[in-house]
C-alpha cells in the first residue's frame, strides 16, 4: 500500500526534534479514523465463517490432519479476539452498548471477561515499555530475578524460553478474573463480564463433555483455544519484545518514543493477517487506538511517509521468535536485554 499523500497540511515539520504524541495523531489522515459499519460487520462475518469452517475440519478430519484443523481453528478464533479488541477501544461501533455486547458474544469461546481485559489492556496503552509499570510482556530485571524463589525463576524462564507460547494463558489465568486488579469504580463491570463467563463456562462445557465426552473436550476446546493462546502470545511477545527495543524507567519514558519506536510492525503470511484482521500493523494501533482494525493499514502507510526513521519492521520467522526467546529474558539499562545465563 502506497502512503497518503494529498494532505500536505497534515505533513511533519522537518525540523521537529521532539514530537509529541499529539503531533504524530495530527500526521494521520482523518480517514483512519472513520469507523465503517459494513467493514466492521464484514470482519464479523468472516470470522464466524473461518470458525464454523474450522470446526467442521474438526469434526470430519481424521486424525492425522487433526493439528491442521486445530492450528486453523485457534488462528481463526484469534479473529474473534481482534475484533473484541476493537470492541473493547470502541472503535468496533459509535455505540458503547454495541461494542460491548459484541465483545462479550466474541470473547466467550475463549472464556475471556469482556471488561476485565478491557481495562487492564487499557493500562498497558496508557504505559507501553514503560519499566515496572506495563503489563504486558515486562521483563525482569537482574536483581528481581535473583531474589526471587526458586519455582518463580524456573516459571518465568519457561514463558519467556520455549514455552512463550503460554505465557498468555498464564496471564490470562492471573489477572482477568481478578476485580482488584482494576480501579474500585470499574470492579463491578469486571464482576460482570466474570458472571457472563462462569454463566456460559457452567453451560458450554457440560454439554459439550455429555455430547462428545472429554475426548470432545480436549478435540473441539482445548486444542483450538490453545492454538489461539499461540498467536495471542506470539503477536503480543514479536509487538513489543526486541533486541534493539527498550523498556525505560517512569524518568526517562517519552510516550512517543514508547509508541512510535518501542512497537514492531511484523508481517506474517496473508491468511494469517486475513483471519487476525492486521492485528500485526501494531504501531498506529499504539498511536491511537480510535483506529479501526480495517484502517491499520491506511495509518500505517500514512507513518512511514512521515515518520519512516522511528517506524520498526519485521518480517515473521522462526529464526525471529528464536532470537527473541533466546536472548529477550531480562531487562539491560544499556543493551535493552540480556540473556539469563548473562547473570547466572
Amino acid at each position: 500500500m502506497t502512503a497518503t499523500t494529498d494532505k500536505p497540511a497534515n505533513q511533519l515539520p522537518s525540523t521537529l526534534e521532539a514530537p509529541q504524541l499529539k503531533t504524530v495523531i495530527q500526521s494521520l489522515p482523518k480517514e483512519c479514523f472513520e469507523k465503517n459499519r459494513f467493514k466492521a460487520w464484514f470482519s464479523v462475518f468472516v470470522s464466524v465463517g473461518a470458525v464454523a469452517l474450522g470446526y467442521v475440519a474438526i469434526a470430519l478430519s481424521p486424525w492425522f490432519l487433526l493439528p491442521l484443523a486445530w492450528f486453523f481453528t485457534g488462528t481463526a478464533l484469534t479473529g474473534f479476539f481482534v475484533i473484541a479488541h476493537d470492541c473493547g477501544h470502541r472503535s468496533f461501533a459509535k455505540r458503547r452498548w454495541v461494542n460491548d455486547l459484541v465483545g462479550h458474544i466474541l470473547m466467550l469461546p475463549l472464556i475471556y471477561p469482556f471488561h476485565s481485559w478491557r481495562l487492564l489492556h487499557d493500562h498497558h496503552h496508557l504505559h507501553t515499555n514503560k519499566l515496572e509499570i506495563d503489563n504486558a510482556w515486562q521483563p525482569w530485571t537482574a536483581e528481581a530475578y535473583l531474589n526471587s524463589n526458586l519455582l518463580m525463576r524456573k516459571f518465568y524462564e519457561l514463558l519467556r524460553g520455549r514455552l512463550w507460547w503460554l505465557a498468555s494463558a498464564a496471564h490470562w489465568a492471573k489477572l482477568h478474573f481478578d476485580p482488584s486488579q482494576v480501579a474500585e469504580r470499574d470492579r463491578s463491570k469486571v464482576k460482570l463480564s466474570v458472571t457472563v463467563v462462569a454463566v456460559f463456562a457452567a453451560l458450554f462445557f457440560p454439554t459439550l463433555i455429555a455430547t462428545t465426552g472429554l475426548w470432545g473436550l480436549v478435540k473441539f476446546w482445548l486444542m483450538p483455544w490453545l492454538g489461539y493462546h499461540f498467536w495471542m502470545s506470539t503477536f503480543t511477545l514479536v509487538h513489543h519484545t526486541d533486541p534493539d527495543i527498550q523498556f525505560y524507567p517512569v524518568e526517562t519514558w517519552d510516550a512517543v518514543e514508547a509508541q512510535l519506536g518501542g512497537t514492531v510492525h511484523c508481517s506474517y503470511p496473508r491468511w494469517v493477517e486475513i483471519l487476525c484482521h492486521d492485528i500485526n500493523v501494531h504501531v498506529p494501533h499504539h498511536i491511537s487506538t480510535g483506529i479501526p482494525s480495517y484502517n491499520l493499514r491506511l495509518a500505517h502507510a500514512s507513518l512511514k511517509a512521515n515518520w519512516n526513521s522511528q517506524i520498526q519492521e519485521r518480517r515473521f520467522s522462526w529464526a525471529l521468535l528464536k532470537a527473541i526467546v533466546d536472548h529477550c529474558h531480562l531487562y539491560h539499562p544499556e543493551t535493552a536485554y540480556q540473556p539469563f545465563r548473562a547473570v547466572k
